[in-house]
């Protein structure tokens, strides 16, 4: 039965896509070996200075709403035996507590961006970007040393090559999909399918909720473009 948040399901190849609200539609699609989200930041996406007029993806990030946070009652250890989850730098207290928990131990790791922005916004530069990998027992991360390592070094990806401000590059996505075990993985923020695409390259099954039409189309193509390759 299709929850009634759905506005739209798609099947392709070894991946669901859902259009519709997530926190409705992930309780009701049961267990999956990993979460892999990349969820709404709590971020100030005012200021900027002379690059400001350079950096258009901020203005979209306020008004596609992903810089007010999320909802952490999304993160449910009984349905998953592994989590990721990208998130700011404000946003790791209270997140890294909840984690804490939930489940049996987790990890804090790093995308290093090879060419961040030259700004800091009376903070910090922002050349990298966190995620928290936590897991119960039997869903530890799997991968050999090398691959084990906390930080992934990529550049960024432009706005512009999928229309959305937030895509992660495939290094980093190809390189936490190794790392989580089992055989399936949800993305309920999965904006244009980047996730879904390094799942569907590295043989699992995916299933992804998006609320944007538009994203959604994107990752509809992205990921056929994979399941036919």
């Amino acid at each position: 039965m299709t929850c009634a948040a759905t506005e739209r399901v798609e099947h392709i190849g070894n991946a669901t896509l859902y259009l519709g609200n997530a926190y409705a539609i992930r309780p009701t699609l049961g267990w999956m070996d990993a979460d892999v989200m990349d969820p709404p930041y709590l971020i100030k996406t005012s200021g900027g200075g002379k690059f400001r007029a350079d950096r258009p993806y901020l203005d979209q990030i306020e008004e596609e709403g992903m810089a007010q946070d999320f909802d952490h009652s999304i993160i449910n250890p009984l349905l998953c035996g592994s989590l990721v989850t990208f998130c700011s730098n404000d946003q790791v207290p209270r997140l890294s507590t909840h984690l804490d928990g939930l489940f049996h131990r987790f990890a804090l790791c790093a995308w290093r961006k090879l060419t961040p922005m030259p700004v800091a916004n009376k903070h910090y530069v922002p050349e990298i970007e966190i995620y928290l990998h936590a897991w119960n027992r039997g869903h530890h991360p799997v991968g050999d040393v090398a691959d084990l390592k906390r930080i992934v070094d990529a550049r960024s990806r432009q706005s512009k090559d999928f229309g959305h401000p937030t895509v992660k590059p495939d290094a980093v996505m190809d390189k936490i999909i190794r790392n989580v075990a089992g055989g399936s993985v949800c993305d309920p923020f999965m904006g244009t399918g980047s996730t879904g695409v390094a799942a569907i390259r590295a043989g699992k099954r995916f299933v992804g909720i998006e609320h944007n039409p538009i994203h959604f189309e994107t990752a509809c193509r992205r990921i056929a473009e994979v399941a036919d390759a």
